[in-house]
């Protein structure tokens, strides 16, 4: 049993808890780090939204159509990449390098275990037009 990126999400952000303390200056830095992970989020949504199709990282098999245009023309997984810079931005917020570790723990169990599966139903529902896309863009960032 998986469990969902917006639990892993939680679970990373709970841990970073235990790293350092918030602050206002830092805080004012994380700002456009986490301003600019939530437009990312956000613009991804809409990109699923036009589409018509889901985003629900658990029903990937509802997926109608392969969105390749907007900012999955630069990441396949735009989404997590928002969350992870969202993570990051915490750390920062906190004044924490060990705070650092629970983003890679995300980054590492979203990539191996959603991203995969992820990958194996888009190929199967899309073929060579996904095969297509992901030699194309990469899973993060180009």
């Amino acid at each position: 049993m998986r469990i969902p990126p917006a639990g892993l999400f939680v679970l990373a952000a709970g841990a970073q808890l235990l790293h350092g303390r918030l602050s206002t200056p830092r805080l004012t830095l994380a700002a456009p780090l986490l301003a600019a992970s939530g437009a990312l989020g956000v613009a991804a949504l809409g990109g699923f939204a036009r589409a018509g199709t889901t985003f629900d990282p658990v029903r990937i098999d509802r997926a109608s159509a392969l969105v390749t245009d907007g900012v999955l023309a630069h990441t396949r997984n735009p989404m997590y990449l928002a969350l992870a810079g969202a993570l990051v931005a915490h750390a920062l917020a906190r004044g924490s390098w060990p705070g650092l570790l629970p983003v890679a723990g995300f980054v590492w169990a979203v990539d191996r275990g959603q991203v995969a599966a992820e990958e194996a139903v888009l190929r199967e529902r899309f073929g060579p037009e996904y095969e297509a896309y992901a030699r194309r863009v990469p899973r993060w960032i180009t």
